[in-house]
């Protein structure tokens, strides 16, 4: 039997920008063109209160796409007004591609299912979207109750943040946010592959790889009222730490190849450390002194690599921003 579609779902044909008035001043966006994005698992303690605290501040299009929850999160949701939809795959990264495919709301403002995020919020996260920007992150970093973060997490947060600053040369202050706010056509430009907590992060690069207005507000992180945390701070630290290096290939290829090149050159400084101290004593190692060398050679030739490729990616993207404007010419003032 076909399910029937959601009000919640329905097609907007408007603009993704919300227009101007003639004064200039950007308008509010209507509460009817945004649709609320709730990615779940097992978030029966909290869901119910965050649908109904968003339906009574208006929204009323409120998407809630459920990892195979036990709990009754899906029931919970559907019964306070949210319209559910339960993910193929697994993990939060595929949630949120499944649901950009079925979303048709001009405006999407995404949040955790667990509580930690405020409803209060959601103005202050959707009015620069008014403004133009493409894509607008939660900063938690910067007002989190007490005991919302460990030491660990707040670290952890802080050297990973660090991290993407200097491999992708924004500061975006606060990657691992999953309270954020965009347009439909902002997410729907990226290529968006990761399935666990590491989407955060690819969303970051890929609003950085494609140019998008981003712009960063903060928000309150609140402590987690009930549900239990499915971060492994060392685990999932270590992915996301391995996704900001690995994705930095194609937005900052000059940093992912120079570390490659550095590391063996590096390692060829060692052992030619060690044959030098040799050779000092009379002692010759003719196999390590070519391994030396090789190994400087490559290390040097990687970096060469990555500063080619660098050169290249600028030019690539120089010649799509002049192909952006021939498409969308200014206009002349009135």
């Amino acid at each position: 039997m076909p399910r029937a579609r959601s009000p919640g779902l329905a097609t907007c044909m408007r603009s993704p920008y919300t227009t101007q008035s003639d004064n200039s001043i950007p308008m509010k966006i209507e509460r009817d063109e945004v649709c609320i994005f709730i990615p779940t698992l097992n978030e029966a303690p909290t869901i119910g209160d965050l649908v109904r605290e968003f339906r009574e501040r208006g929204f009323e299009h409120i998407l809630v796409m459920d990892g195979n929850s036990t709990d009754g999160t899906p029931d919970i949701a559907r019964a306070a007004g949210a319209t559910v939809r339960t993910q193929t795959g697994k993990g939060k990264g595929n949630a949120i591609i499944e649901a950009v495919r079925i979303i048709d709301k001009p405006y999407v403002l995404m949040l955790d299912g667990d509580g930690t995020y405020a409803p209060d919020d959601a103005e202050k996260m959707l009015d620069p979207l008014a403004l133009g920007f493409d894509h607008v992150i939660g900063n938690r970093l910067v007002n989190p109750d007490g005991g919302a973060f460990t030491r660990l997490n707040l670290l952890g947060n802080q050297i990973l943040n660090l991290m993407f600053k200097i491999a992708h040369g924004r500061d975006l202050r606060d990657i691992l946010s999953g309270y954020r706010a965009f347009t439909l056509r902002s997410i729907r430009q990226m290529t968006l592959k990761e399935a666990g907590f590491e989407i955060e992060t690819e969303m970051a690069v890929e609003t950085v790889r494609n140019g998008q207005r981003v712009t960063v507000v903060p928000v309150r992180y609140l402590s987690r009222p009930g549900t239990v945390t499915k971060l492994n701070p060392f685990q999932d630290g270590a992915r996301i730490f391995s996704t900001i290096y690995r994705l930095a290939k194609m937005n900052n290829p000059i940093f992912y190849f120079g570390i490659i090149g550095l590391f063996i050159s590096l390692a060829g400084g060692i052992t030619g450390v060690y044959v030098i101290l040799e050779w000092l004593k009379n002692i010759e190692h003719l196999p390590l002194t070519i391994l030396t060398v090789l190994l400087i050679t490559i290390g040097f030739q990687i970096f060469m690599f990555g500063v080619i490729s660098d050169m290249l990616l600028g030019f690539h993207r120089e010649t799509l921003h002049q192909l952006e404007e021939l498409q969308n010419p200014p206009r002349p003032p009135r």
